[in-house]
């Protein structure tokens, strides 16, 4: 997937590279996947990120990546839905709790 195709409303499964430290101390590296909607694509070029949000336990979990940060393993498209504006902040919002129902196009191939 191109990374100058995500925009607000698209569910992604972000891929991340994590670094633990065992209980032996030995240093390993894992993949961790973080899925959720992207609430907005924010600068241009070098310094695009992305905000991604999902609901973890009833918890909000919002998360800022730098696109071409070298933490992120792959990025995969879930599904799609129909969207009026350029960032979603209406999700977050705690006060009113907007739930809007979107028009889901869910991605046929994941890479």
């Amino acid at each position: 997937m191109e990374l100058n195709e995500l925009k607000a409303g698209q569910t992604v499964r972000l891929h991340e590279r994590v670094k633990d430290v065992s209980s032996k101390g030995e240093e390993r590296e894992r993949v961790q996947v973080f899925e959720g909607i992207i609430l907005g694509v924010r600068g241009s070029g070098k310094s695009k990120t992305l905000t991604i949000r999902k609901m973890s336990e009833g918890v909000g979990v919002e998360k800022i990546y730098p696109i071409n940060s070298p933490v992120i393993a792959k990025i995969e498209l879930v599904k799609t839905a129909k969207v009026r504006r350029a960032k979603l902040t209406f999700l977050s919002d705690k006060k009113r709790q907007a739930k809007r129902k979107f028009k889901d196009t869910y991605a046929t191939e994941t890479k």
